[in-house]
């Protein structure tokens, strides 16, 4: 089976051959700002990234028609349960207009469908786990304000692959278990996985949370209405300074954990403090989401870019192990877990499920 994947960023587009489940070609396909100028929307830059893909696949004589199915990034749709989705022209229509928010990930699925057209299987076009997978309990989407619901959008592909391969590595079936996945990235995103679905979850991209690299987190809301209302700040500024300048980047200067770690090797009191109090916050979370479980934890699982950060990791085990055993799956290869799901979907081994 030949899967070509698509992971579409705001600079680069990612993309990777897998013959069954062996990666056989991987790239990262980057654009310049200027070659993203002209475009108005995100969506608008669809043939120029499938254009590059393609002429990529041609330079390493790669026959487009050899692909039995194409997996890309899921995008802002509707929100929906987690699983294997075929692209169907709802979903293109849904893409197009960002129902959920405008983002890079939202071609995905549009250059998946595109591509797969120039295939003896056009049918097999697919995307997996979107941001906006929702598959939270009703009690957890109070927020206490009817007109602002808890919402969940986070690292759903990553999060649920990293399930899956735990439950595939131990013999356990993902739906018998009962986890806590903890996904370390630009932004911070703990779920608590029940039985397959992740019943609690922070949203990842407002910035709820823990304070991340380049998210402030759940800020006191008194100082936040007060600093909205000052007159000194735009919507934009305020969104800006909570997703993208917040965190440890507002503290320290850099969204880089390397480099606040050398701070702190050179004995740097403020970049130690930092780190250990983001750490602090994620280990919080953790423990929110074990009483969310009521204590029935089988395993806490820690991945993203940032789980390859031995002492921040550390920080965080040191007080959570006594919840559950914690394993550590460093990175987020998202590109595998793409052409895992729909491996395994293709199987027959997981329901390919229809947008709606």
């Amino acid at each position: 089976m030949k899967i070509l994947t698509i992971n579409p960023g705001s600079t680069s587009t990612k993309i990777a051959v897998f013959n069954n489940l062996e990666s056989v070609f991987e790239k990262t396909l980057r654009h310049s700002v200027d070659e993203l100028a002209d475009f108005q929307n995100i969506t608008d830059q669809f043939e120029f990234r499938r254009n590059i893909i393609l002429d990529c696949l041609k330079e390493e004589n790669i026959s487009v028609d050899s692909f039995d199915a194409i997996a890309g990034r899921g995008g802002m749709l509707k929100s929906i349960p987690g699983g294997v989705y075929r692209v169907n022209q709802v979903m293109i229509e849904d893409l197009k207009k960002g129902v959920q928010g405008e983002h890079a990930s939202n071609l995905g699925g549009i250059l998946a469908r595109e591509i797969a057209q120039e295939t003896k299987h056009p049918e097999n076009a697919f995307i997996v786990d979107p941001v906006v997978v929702d598959e939270m309990e009703d009690i957890a989407r109070y927020s206490g304000l009817p007109d602002m619901p808890r919402v969940s959008i986070f690292h759903a592909l990553n999060q649920k692959a990293v399930a899956r391969r735990y439950a595939r590595e131990h013999d356990l079936d993902y739906k018998d278990i009962n986890l806590i996945v903890v996904h370390l990235g630009g932004g911070i995103t703990v779920g608590a996985h029940r039985r397959g679905r992740v019943v609690d979850v922070n949203n990842g991209l407002d910035g709820e949370g823990p304070f991340s690299p380049e998210r402030a987190g759940t800020v006191p809301v008194g100082a936040l209405m007060r600093l909205c209302f000052s007159g000194k700040y735009q919507l934009h500024e305020v969104k800006k300074m909570c997703v993208g300048k917040g965190g440890m980047v507002s503290y320290m200067g850099t969204n880089d954990a390397y480099e606040v770690e050398l701070m702190m090797e050179k004995g740097d009191q403020k970049a130690k403090d930092c780190y250990l109090a983001m750490a602090y916050q994620v280990a919080k979370d953790v423990g929110a989401n074990a009483t969310v479980l009521k204590g029935e934890v089988d395993q806490i699982l820690i991945t993203g870019g940032l789980a390859r950060s031995k002492p921040f990791v550390d920080m965080i085990k040191e007080r959570i192990s006594f919840l559950a055993p914690v394993s550590v799956y460093p990175g987020e290869d998202e590109l595998q877990a793409l052409a895992e799901n729909v491996h395994y979907a293709m199987l027959g081994e997981r329901q390919i499920k229809e947008y709606l």
